[in-house]
Parts: C-alpha cells; structure tokens; sequence
C-alpha cells in the first residue's frame, strides 16, 4: 500500500468528504497536498484557468471503504446518537456529541438514593454566575449524549435541547435513579428528551410513562424516530460563557445541509 495513502486519518477523510460534496475550490493545504499525493484528488483546469478540486474514482472508492468500516464498528448507542444528530441538524440545528458541561445543582440532589423533584432554588447554568457558590449547591458535570441549539443569530432564539440515548433497560432504569443527573440535563436546555431504543425483539425498552414527565420521550420505530411524550418546554434567554467555550471548542458534529458549500 501507499505509505502516504496508509497514513491518511480522519481529518483527510473529512476533507475528501467536504470536497465530494462542495464545488472543489482548494484550500491549498497540506492536508490537500497529501490527499493529491495519494490519489485521492485530482486537479482540474478550467478554460478561463481556475482550479477546482475533483474527488477521484480511488477517493470515491476510499470514502465507501471508511463509510463501511464506521458503520460495522459503531455500537447500537453510538449509531442511535449519531440518528439523533442527524435529525436534529435535518431540523435546521447545530448538534454537538461527547460535551462535559458544569452545572450548579443542590447538594442534596447527590445525596439522594431515590428519584426526587429538583428543588425551585435550583441555580440555572444559563443565570449569570455569583461570585461564589451557594452554600447549599455544588457543581456536576453533565454529559449530554446530543446538545443541539436552533441555526439563528438571536441569542434568545437558541432553544438549546438535550437527548439522553438510551438503549438498554438496565442502563435506562439506572439512570432514572440518579436525580442529579436528570436535573443537570433540565439545567442544561429549554427542553430534555429521552430516546429510546429497541430489544433484541424490536420492542421499544420502556414506555414513556416510565420517564418522568418534565422529560420527553422519542422511541425508535423501525427505521423512525417517533415522539411518544412532547418534552415540557421553558424559557432560556442566554448562554453563559462557559457553555459558548465548550461548544466553540468541540465544534458541531452535525451541522445543517446548507453547510455542504461551506468551502467555497
């Protein structure tokens, strides 16, 4: 094999990605150098003399090659998280996987062994910081599986979202038993669903009765995501500046279609 070809990661095949589905106008980076230098591109002239970028029948085949590998090593949660991802961008938002977000929640919510509402003192990630803790809250960092806001330029307008995947029972009835965790998913968005997966029968995990009700519930139906509970919806007037510094760090991992020009 081609040691420049072996050597091509993740980033060289985004690249190729981005290329295949834009109008081929170069960057003129190294990342592009090594993607002609394998083959995977080639350069095209055109009469009036610009350059543009055309996806070779190897970088076709390439791209067929990662798609299939991605596909047979992701797990029923990872390909339900990306399911998720997708739609969401398909809806016109930006949706980001694998955040770690703080937000302050009451003490008591870790001490409790059983399901519990979250308290009305609760302190919102999206209020502005005190200038010290209250005495009786604590950070916890939350994970959402999707966080995902609306494509728009009015902050007000963001109405950032939270899906937890769930896939197995066991993993689902574990996590309702952890109040702190719920709560820091509502401190998190405007909304918070829960998506559930199928058995080995096709039978969905739980039925939406089982979430609690300040939680949504979407249940994959066949190829479909079907919203069997609407989640409970509130006001979110602004991101706090940590959270704009997590997102602008990781960087969307789905974004709207109208993004594929991005390049140009």
């Amino acid at each position: 094999m081609d040691p420049i070809a072996a050597a091509l990661t993740r980033h060289h095949h985004r690249r190729l990605r981005e290329i295949h589905r834009s109008a081929g106008w170069p960057c003129h980076d190294m990342l592009e150098v090594e993607l002609l230098a394998a083959g995977l591109l080639e350069r095209r002239l055109s009469p009036e003399g610009c350059e543009t970028l055309r996806v070779s029948d190897a970088g076709i085949h390439c791209l067929a090659t990662v798609f299939a590998h991605n596909k047979a090593v992701r797990t029923p949660h990872e390909a339900l998280v990306e399911r998720v991802a997708i739609a969401m961008a398909q809806a016109g938002r930006l949706a980001w996987r694998g955040l770690m977000l703080r937000v302050p929640l009451p003490s008591e919510l870790f001490e409790a062994d059983n399901e519990v509402s979250t308290p009305s003192h609760q302190l919102s990630a999206f209020e502005c910081e005190p200038p010290a803790m209250a005495p009786d809250h604590m950070w916890c960092m939350a994970c959402p599986d999707v966080f995902s806001v609306r494509h728009t330029t009015v902050e007000a307008y963001l109405e950032p979202v939270v899906h937890e995947i769930k896939v197995s029972r066991a993993d689902l009835l574990g996590d309702l038993r952890r109040p702190a965790k719920r709560a820091a998913y509502l401190g998190l968005a405007s909304a918070c669903w829960y998506v559930l997966g199928q058995d080995a029968k096709g039978r969905p995990i739980a039925q939406p009765e089982e979430v609690p009700p300040e939680c949504g519930v979407l249940q994959l139906e066949g190829e479909r995501l079907v919203v069997a509970r609407e989640a409970p919806r509130r006001a979110v007037p602004q991101l706090p500046f940590h959270v704009w510094m997590a997102l602008a760090r990781s960087g969307p991992a789905a974004r709207p279609e109208d993004d594929a020009q991005s390049l140009l």
